[in-house]
């Protein structure tokens, strides 16, 4: 009985992070799929919990793409009206304080999103941070997920709470899409106070410095013929494609690439 009423206060308000997505193809903005996933978990998780959930944008409350979310199982979508170009994790801060658990996606899908965003939010709100997480659990006053990590690998990290969690794409959640819930839901736009939100950091802009990176093919000689080379002029082998197709020229380049492991593909 004491554990459940522990597990209540601590998991008592639930927050999930939405953007807008480009469909890969078309461009088309829509729901991301990173979102969809952190949504359906939290919903699970506030129904296990009798938590409250809250699902928040930062940006523009007319974009028809929030309604997606709707459809996915969020009865509202509140909305902190952002102007194009500003940072949302200042105002996104101050709307998130009081929090016990915090899901978002990894990075929105737009263009130029770093993915910065959760590490942001949890600097500003003094948060533990468990990213790439596939799977949620909460117990008592700490939080578990099971992270996402290369060939195949998973591993549990476990945090107290509040915590903000960044959901991996391939997270362990089926978005369930319902038009019903579409109609029936709303979108409501809230005002964050400037002062309140205000981002003191200066920003400069400049070109980008970084030089490509010139491949070389390893050196396999040894020492002595390396230092013979130094003093007589020798041929170093190679070949020079003059006849033939584009698609043989790349191909040619392409084994030479192979050949010295200068790609793995």
């Amino acid at each position: 009985m004491n554990s459940n009423a522990s597990t209540a206060k601590r998991a008592a308000r639930i927050a999930v992070l939405v953007s807008v997505g480009r469909h890969p193809v078309s461009g088309t903005q829509r729901y991301s799929r990173n979102d969809a996933a952190a949504l359906t978990l939290a919903t699970s998780l506030a129904a296990r919990h009798h938590a409250s959930l809250d699902v928040i944008h930062a940006g523009d409350p007319t974009n028809a793409a929030l309604r997606e979310y709707l459809a996915l199982g969020a009865a509202k979508v509140e909305v902190l009206s952002v102007a194009e170009g500003d940072e949302i994790a200042p105002s996104l801060s101050v709307r998130l304080k009081g929090y016990d658990l915090i899901l978002t996606g990894t990075r929105a899908e737009g263009t130029q999103d770093s993915g910065m965003l959760p590490y942001q939010l949890a600097d500003a709100l003094d948060m533990s941070l468990l990213a790439s997480a596939v799977d949620i659990e909460v117990e008592a006053d700490h939080v578990t997920v099971r992270q996402f990590l290369p060939k195949g690998l998973r591993r549990r990290v476990q945090a107290k709470l509040p915590a903000l969690i960044a959901v991996h794409p391939m997270a362990n959640a089926t978005p369930r899409y319902a038009y019903a819930k579409l109609r029936e839901g709303t979108i409501e736009k809230v005002l964050v106070s400037a002062a309140s939100a205000s981002d003191n950091r200066a920003w400069s802009i400049k070109p980008a410095t970084a030089k490509p990176v010139r491949l070389a093919a390893a050196e396999k000689r040894s020492g002595h013929a390396r230092m013979l080379s130094a003093t007589t002029t020798e041929s170093r082998g190679g070949s020079v494609v003059i006849e033939g197709t584009s698609v043989e020229k790349a191909q040619v380049i392409l084994a030479y690439l192979r050949e010295h492991q200068l790609v793995d593909y």
